[in-house]
This record gives C-alpha cells, sequence and structure tokens, in this order.
C-alpha cells in the first residue's frame, strides 16, 4: 500500500492514456501543447484596444493571453510584464488559454499599460531631461572655460618667452575661471551629466593652478622656489564656501 501511495505523485509531463499533461505556474494542471499543433491551428483575428489605437493582432486559436503578450510586444514596443489584458471587463493571466474563455475570430481584447510601469517610465524620461539640461549647461560653462584656456595659453607662451606680464592679467584670467567654476556650483546634475561638471572643475582648478605658477615665475624669473606656490591661499582669497565644489576638488586633488 505505501508503494501505491507514493507512486501517486503529480510530476510536469504526465501522460494519461493519450493525453500529455502539464503542470502550469499557479499549480493549474492542464493538458499539454503540442507546438506543432498550434502552428497548424485555426488562426483568429483579435482587435486589440490600445488607448485610441486600434491593432488587428492574428494568432492561433489556441493561443494563451501570455502568448498575445509577446506577439503585442513586438507591436507595441511594451514588454509583456508591462501589459495589462482584458477580455469582457476582466484582466486575464498569462496562463488562461483564449478559446476557453470565449475569445473568437474578430473578439475584442483591451490593452493596458501597467500603471506601475509607466510611473517608472515617467520618472526616467524626466530624470534624462534633467541630466539632459544639465549637461547642456555644462557645455555652455565648458564654452566660456575654452576660451580662458586660450588666453591662459598666450599667457604661458609670453611668460616662458621671458615677456614681462601684467600682474592684473593673471588677477583677471583667475577670477573669471572662479566665476566659471561658481556657475558649475549651481548646476544639480547626476549621471553624465555630474561627470562632465567634474571633468569641468578639476579643468578649472588645473588652469588656476597653471596662473599661479606662471605668476610666480612672472614675478621672479630666477627664483628655484616658483614652483613651490601653494593652492590653499587662492582658494582662500576667493572664500569657496561651497561643500559640493570642496567635494569635487577633493576627488581631483
Amino acid at each position: 500500500m505505501k508503494r501505491l501511495s507514493s507512486s501517486k505523485r503529480v510530476v510536469s509531463n504526465e501522460v494519461k492514456g493519450d493525453i500529455e499533461w502539464e503542470l502550469r505556474p499557479g499549480g493549474m494542471l492542464v493538458q499539454k501543447r503540442n507546438m506543432a499543433d498550434a502552428a497548424s491551428a485555426p488562426m483568429i483575428k483579435i482587435k486589440v484596444s490600445h488607448g485610441s489605437y486600434h491593432r488587428d493582432i492574428v494568432v492561433p486559436a489556441q493561443s494563451t493571453f501570455g502568448d498575445l503578450k509577446g506577439v503585442l510586444a513586438q507591436e507595441t514596443g511594451l514588454e509583456p510584464k508591462e501589459q495589462r489584458l482584458l477580455f469582457q471587463g476582466k484582466e486575464k493571466d498569462d496562463e488562461e488559454c483564449l478559446h476557453m474563455v470565449g475569445v473568437k475570430d474578430m473578439s475584442k481584447v483591451v490593452l493596458l499599460e501597467d500603471p506601475a510601469s509607466k510611473e517608472r517610465k515617467l520618472v526616467e524620461m524626466n530624470s534624462n531631461q534633467s541630466v539632459l539640461k544639465a549637461c547642456e549647461e555644462v557645455a555652455k560653462v565648458r564654452s566660456e572655460v575654452d576660451k580662458l584656456s586660450e588666453k591662459v595659453i598666450a599667457v604661458e607662451a609670453n611668460v616662458r618667452a621671458g615677456t614681462k606680464v601684467a600682474e592684473n592679467e593673471f588677477l583677471v584670467l583667475t577670477e573669471l575661471l572662479m566665476v566659471q567654476l561658481l556657475q558649475l556650483d549651481t548646476i544639480e546634475a547626476d549621471g553624465e551629466a555630474k561627470v562632465q561638471r567634474r571633468v569641468e572643475v578639476r579643468r578649472v582648478q588645473g588652469l588656476v593652478d597653471t596662473l599661479d605658477h606662471l605668476k610666480a615665475r612672472n614675478s621672479n624669473p630666477f627664483s628655484s622656489s616658483c614652483n613651490a606656490v601653494p593652492m590653499s591661499t587662492k582658494w582662500e582669497a576667493f572664500e569657496l564656501s561651497s561643500t559640493r565644489i570642496t567635494q569635487d576638488w577633493e576627488v581631483f586633488d
């Protein structure tokens, strides 16, 4: 008796006579569909309504709603997990067969996008727009820094050639670079925009550093200690109190 009871267990692919069964998700035991038979089964046209759009979808009559979602994914771009299918006002599960619930040729099915998926896409879209806007703002600063960089290069060429440069020129260029640094501080950036902002912060730091060394060399071209000018006094002079700039600065120090 024990041997008989132990043999009475449900398995996924069990043959009972001429009928083969399979265990569907959720524990439902149903007749296994033969894919070759499904391909040769009668085809039906289903009128799918999705908002203001209407599509005629042709599928085998014995398809499941999960199969229908797979076809709709190619038509709409919505992943199956993002879809909700309603027939006669009731949402249908993926494993339910079309013909078993009364779906026939020219039947109407309503497609809805899952609310959670729609909200997630909206958040992503807003985030992408914010990143794009931040990238554009960083690009404006980059354009200004490009112009200032050319002036720094010109000053460097004069100093290395032994030409005396006015002290005021170093001060003005440094102040203009600091203005751009403060402008970077006002940009709320995430993702790629944050990376670009940090690159520009580092770039401005490098240019100010170069100006400090050039200023020291310009003042005393024969001094061997002109390369030891501390940077901290320069930043203290401009009273940088922004936490974000400080953090970005420390990353590249």
